[in-house]
C-alpha cells in the first residue's frame, strides 16, 4: 500500500522526492551548426521581429487540420489544436525554399547532421540502429508548414555519467526544428499566427533520458552534463535558444507532465519543486471534492487506480457539472469595469458557466514562502480557457474585483439559479470563442475530482525570464498515434563500418583539451577562456608560429573576426612591420573581411604603421630623461609612469613594449 504523500505545499523546497514517489527525466533539443536537415538551404537565422519583418519577404497563408496516425486514430493533442480556429501566415526568409513551404518532397538526411548525431550517440555509449527510418510526428500548432515534424531514431540504450549517478539514455534522435512565431493577432471568428521560416528545418539532436533523475538538483546536474557532451563535438550551435530542455515530472500521487521552456538551467530545481507541490495540491483537492461528493477516495499512488471506479467518478461528475452556458451580458449593461465595458462595446458577450459545488475551491492568488504563486484550481481553469485565445476568465472565488460589483455577482448568481456552495466562471469574448473557452474550462473543472491530467505545460515567462518557476497548460500530452512513417525519405542503412569510424574518431574531452593548451606558454585564465568559448582549436591551428600569450589575447578580444586575418596581423607585428600600438587599429580597419598577409603588409606601409626606429627612439628617451633629471633622481623608478606618456607622445608610432624597456634602462642608469 502506497504511503500518503507528506509535505507542505507552501514549502516546496522541503518536499522529499523519495517519499513522494518522485520520477523525472529530461529531453534535450540541441541545434546543430549545419545547413537544414532535409533541404540544402543554409542554417542562417535572421534577427527580426514582427515590427522589422522585411516587406519583400513573400507571405503564405495556410490552415492546418489533424490527420489520422498509422493506427487510424487522431492524436489527442492534434484533435485539441484543430478546435482553436486558427490560420497561419508564413514569412518566407531567404533560406526557406519549396521544401520549407511543403511544396516539394524533402531530400535525404544531411550527412553532417547524421555524423554529429552519431558522434553524440557514441559519447553517450548508445547503441546505433541498423536502419534509419524517418518518421512524421503530427504537429498542428502551425509551427511546421506540413503539419508534422520529421524525426529519425539514431540510437538507443545509452548512459550518461553525472555527479549524482548514472542516468540512462533512452533514445538519441535527429529531427527538424520548427518555425519561429512572430505574432498572434485576433481576426473575425479566430486567430492568425505569423511565423518566420528561417529556423524551420534546422537539424536538432533530441536526447531523451530514462526517469533516473533522483531529485530536482540532480535534474540540473544532468542537464549540465548533457550540454557538456553536446558541446564536446564543437559542431553544435551556441547562444540563446540553440538548446532547449524539457522536463518530464511526476509524483506518485500525480501523473506525468512535460514542462517546456526551461532554458535557464539555474531555474530547473525550482520549476520541478513547484510542479511537485502543484501535483500534491491537486491530489489533496481531488480527495476533498470526492469526500464532499460522497465518492470513493483517490488512492495515494496512480498505480493503485481502478479504471472502473475512476469511470464511475467521471460519470457522476459529468452529470453534476453539465455544459450549461448562459449569456449574462444584460447583467453588465451598466458595468463600471473598464475591461468588461470595452469587451461588450466591441461586440463580445459575457458568457457564464455554473460550477456546482466548487465555491471556495477555486482559490485566490497567494504565494509560497519563496514568493511563487501557490497552485489553485482557478488558475488552472484560466490556463485552459486561454488556450482558446481569450485573455482570461473571472471566477466566483475572486469576485467582486476588477471593477465587477457585488450587485453584478448577485445578478449572475440569480440568473444561473446557483446554490450557496455553487461557483461560476465568466468569459467576455466573441460568442464562438467564449463557448470554446468555457468548454475547455469545464473539462478542466471536471478533472479536479481526478489525478492531475497528463499534459504539456510551459514555464510562465515575464520579460523574457521565468516569472517565478510556475507553469501554465499548453496542450494534452501527445499519444502514440502522433507518429507515422515518412514516405518521401527512403530508409538509410547504417553499416557497422560507419559506426566504427565514428567511435575511432571521437572528439577530445575537456581534460584532453586543457592538457593540450597547458603545453603553450599562456596564463591559466587565457587557457580557461579559450576552452569556455570553444576557441582552442583555432588557437592551436596557428599557435606554432605565433607568440602564445599575444595570439590568445588577440583571438579572445576579436573572436568574431577571421582567425586567419588575426594571425596575419600578429605575424606582421612579430616581423616588425606593424607597431604593437597599431594592432587594434588594423583589426578595426578590416573588420568583417578576409584579408591576406600581403594586403595587410601594404596597408601598414601606406599608413606608416611600423615601429619607430629603435636607434632614434633611444636618443629621444635619453633626451627626455636628461631634461627631467632632477625629477628622475627624486622619484626613482616611480618616474616610469609619468615619463611613459611623455615619450609615447614624442615618439609617435613607437612600440609600447620597446619604449618601456628602453625607458626603464635609461632611468636605472641615472640611479646607479
Amino acid at each position: 500500500m502506497a504511503d500518503e504523500p507528506q509535505g507542505d505545499v507552501h514549502r516546496s523546497s522541503a518536499l522529499n522526492p523519495e517519499q513522494m514517489g518522485f520520477m523525472c527525466g529530461l529531453e534535450v533539443h540541441q541545434q546543430l551548426a549545419t545547413g537544414k536537415l532535409h533541404s540544402r538551404e543554409s542554417g542562417e537565422l535572421y534577427d527580426i521581429t514582427i515590427d522589422t519583418l522585411p516587406e519583400d519577404w513573400p507571405r503564405f497563408e495556410r490552415r492546418l487540420r489533424a490527420s489520422r496516425g498509422e493506427g487510424g486514430a487522431v492524436d489527442v493533442a492534434a484533435r485539441f489544436e484543430s478546435k482553436r480556429n486558427r490560420t497561419f501566415v508564413y514569412a518566407q526568409s531567404p533560406n526557406a525554399g519549396l521544401i520549407e513551404l511543403d511544396e516539394q518532397p524533402p531530400l535525404a538526411l544531411d550527412e553532417d547532421a547524421v555524423d554529429i548525431t552519431l558522434t553524440v550517440a557514441a559519447l553517450l555509449n548508445s547503441n546505433p540502429v541498423s536502419l534509419i527510418q524517418t518518421m512524421r510526428k503530427t504537429v498542428v500548432d502551425g509551427s511546421n508548414t506540413s503539419g508534422f515534424q520529421r524525426t529519425s531514431l539514431i540510437a538507443t540504450d545509452g548512459v550518461l555519467e553525472t555527479e549524482g549517478g548514472p542516468v540512462g539514455i533512452d533514445v538519441v534522435c535527429l529531427e527538424e526544428d520548427s518555425a519561429r512565431k512572430l505574432d498572434t493577432v485576433s481576426v473575425p471568428h479566430g486567430q492568425q499566427v505569423i511565423y518566420n521560416l528561417d529556423r524551420l528545418g534546422l537539424p536538432l539532436i533530441e536526447i531523451a533520458t530514462s526517469p533516473d533523475v533522483l531529485s530536482p538538483d540532480h535534474a540540473q546536474t544532468t542537464a549540465i552534463a548533457l550540454g557538456r557532451v553536446l558541446r564536446r563535438t564543437r559542431r553544435v550551435r551556441r547562444g540563446l535558444g540553440s538548446i532547449r530542455q524539457d522536463l518530464n515530472v511526476s509524483i506518485g500521487a500525480g501523473d506525468r507532465v512535460e514542462i517546456k521552456g526551461c532554458q535557464d538551467l539555474n531555474w530547473i530545481p525550482q520549476i520541478i519543486r513547484l510542479e511537485m507541490a502543484r501535483q500534491l495540491h491537486f491530489y489533496r483537492l481531488a480527495n476533498d471534492l470526492r469526500k464532499a461528493s460522497k465518492l470513493p477516495p483517490l488512492p495515494a499512488h496512480r498505480n493503485l487506480d481502478d479504471d472502473a471506479v475512476e469511470q464511475a467518478v467521471a460519470d457522476a461528475v459529468a452529470q453534476s457539472l453539465p455544459l450549461d452556458l448562459h449569456d449574462v451580458s444584460e447583467v453588465f449593461g451598466g458595468t463600471q469595469s473598464g475591461m468588461v465595458a470595452d469587451g461588450l462595446s466591441s461586440g463580445s458577450i459575457m458568457m457564464a458557466l455554473p460550477l456546482k459545488g466548487l465555491l471556495g475551491h477555486l482559490g485566490t492568488k497567494a504565494h509560497d514562502e519563496e514568493g511563487a504563486q501557490l497552485p489553485r484550481l482557478g488558475r488552472e481553469l484560466a490556463g485552459a480557457a486561454k488556450l482558446a485565445g481569450v485573455k482570461g476568465i473571472f471566477h466566483a472565488d475572486e469576485l467582486p474585483a476588477y471593477g465587477i460589483t457585488e450587485d453584478e455577482v448577485k445578478g449572475v448568481r440569480d440568473q444561473l439559479n446557483l446554490g450557496q456552495e455553487d461557483a461560476f466562471v465568466l468569459c467576455c469574448a466573441p460568442e464562438w470563442q467564449a463557448n470554446l473557452a468555457l468548454e475547455a474550462t469545464l473539462n478542466r473543472a471536471r478533472l479536479a475530482w481526478h489525478r492531475i491530467p497528463q499534459e504539456v505545460r510551459n514555464v510562465v515567462v515575464k520579460k523574457g525570464a521565468p516569472e517565478d518557476g510556475t507553469t501554465s497548460p499548453m496542450r494534452p500530452l501527445p499519444g502514440r498515434s502522433r507518429m507515422y512513417p515518412e514516405t518521401d525519405v527512403p530508409p538509410q542503412r547504417l553499416s557497422p563500418e560507419q559506426w566504427e569510424d565514428v567511435v575511432k574518431d571521437l572528439p577530445m574531452s575537456d581534460a584532453e583539451r586543457a592538457q593540450r593548451l597547458s603545453t603553450y606558454g599562456m596564463s591559466v585564465d587565457q587557457s580557461e577562456q579559450l576552452l569556455a568559448r570553444e576557441l582552442d582549436d583555432l588557437f592551436c591551428e596557428h599557435a606554432a608560429e605565433l607568440p602564445s600569450k599575444a595570439w590568445a589575447a588577440l583571438l579572445l578580444n576579436h573572436d568574431t573576426e577571421s582567425p586567419k586575418m588575426l594571425a596575419n596581423i600578429l605575424t606582421l607585428r612579430e616581423e616588425g612591420a606593424l607597431a604593437r600600438d597599431h594592432v587594434e587599429g588594423v583589426v578595426e580597419a578590416h573588420r568583417g573581411r578576409e584579408v591576406g598577409l600581403e594586403d595587410l603588409r601594404q596597408h601598414c606601409l601606406e599608413n606608416d604603421l611600423a615601429p619607430a626606429d629603435i636607434g632614434g627612439l633611444e636618443e629621444v628617451i635619453q633626451g627626455i630623461v636628461n631634461e627631467r633629471l632632477a625629477f628622475v633622481q627624486e622619484r626613482g623608478m616611480g618616474a616610469m609612469g609619468p615619463l611613459m606618456g611623455v615619450v609615447m607622445q614624442a615618439a609617435g608610432g613607437a612600440d609600447g613594449k620597446e619604449v618601456s624597456a628602453l625607458l626603464r634602462a635609461a632611468i636605472q642608469a641615472v640611479l646607479e
